[in-house]
């Protein structure tokens, strides 16, 4: 576990655990059908820590003009509209510009072909590298004196010498949120860090100047009556 919490002089506003996203997607229902059959129904291969979110044992392939990517991971339940999420190294790999957006901003973001068993899609618009982010309850955003939409500092690594300070991370406070620091596999490798540390949020920072507008939260379906069976 990275112990950069416990190193003395550190400001900071709490400690986060980290969830390290891969390149992964979420399919609407439309196209879940289209990919992998009109009978088809998602297939749960494991929990993520949000809850009512899981990963799924359908993979697709990402097709871009100079290459290909195998084995993107769907995330359940669908959306109402597909998105993919890629990082930088798999971009360039793709030879696809995917813009530096939050969940659910697609205006304008690249086309991107998906590939499944049964068929094939190719989006106008729709993949992103996702803006790094902390999941948080609105209870414990109150708690650190933060709210949705706010913006943080947030110091990373083991102490190897990989440390890394990241910041613009983008707040997502929510009522169906726990507590999560999500970064791509590119930002987590080049801290070192892995699936069980930690990071420390050190400080609050003003709104960048290429955050934008913010979409709505995504509401999970059944969050409900996953915290309270």
């Amino acid at each position: 576990m990275s112990n950069v919490e416990t190193r003395p002089g550190i400001v900071r506003l709490g400690v986060a655990p980290i969830g390290i996203d891969p390149r992964h997607v979420h399919l609407s229902q439309e196209h879940f059908h289209l990919l992998f059959g009109p009978e088809a129904k998602p297939r749960r291969l494991k929990g993520v820590k949000q809850p009512g979110y899981y990963a799924g044992w359908e993979t697709v392939k990402l097709v871009g003009p100079k290459g290909e990517l195998p084995n993107a991971r769907v995330i359940f339940p669908c959306r109402t509209q597909t998105q993919v999420e890629v990082t930088r190294t798999d971009a360039i790999g793709l030879g696809i510009r995917a813009p530096l957006r939050k969940s659910g901003d697609l205006l304008g973001s690249a086309p991107v072909t998906i590939a499944g068993p049964l068929a094939s899609l190719t989006l106008r618009e729709g993949c992103i590298v996702p803006w790094r982010h902390i999941h948080m309850h609105t209870m414990e955003a109150e708690r650190w004196g933060l709210k949705q939409n706010d913006f943080v500092r947030v110091r990373a690594g083991d102490g190897s010498g990989r440390e890394l300070v990241f910041d613009n991370v983008w707040i997502r406070a929510a009522d169906w949120y726990a507590l999560e620091f999500h970064l791509d596999t590119d930002e987590a490798n080049a801290a070192g860090l892995g699936p069980s540390d930690q990071i420390v949020v050190v400080e609050q920072m003003p709104v960048p100047s290429a955050y934008g507008s913010a979409p709505e939260e995504f509401e999970t379906p059944g969050w409900r009556e996953f915290i309270n069976p």
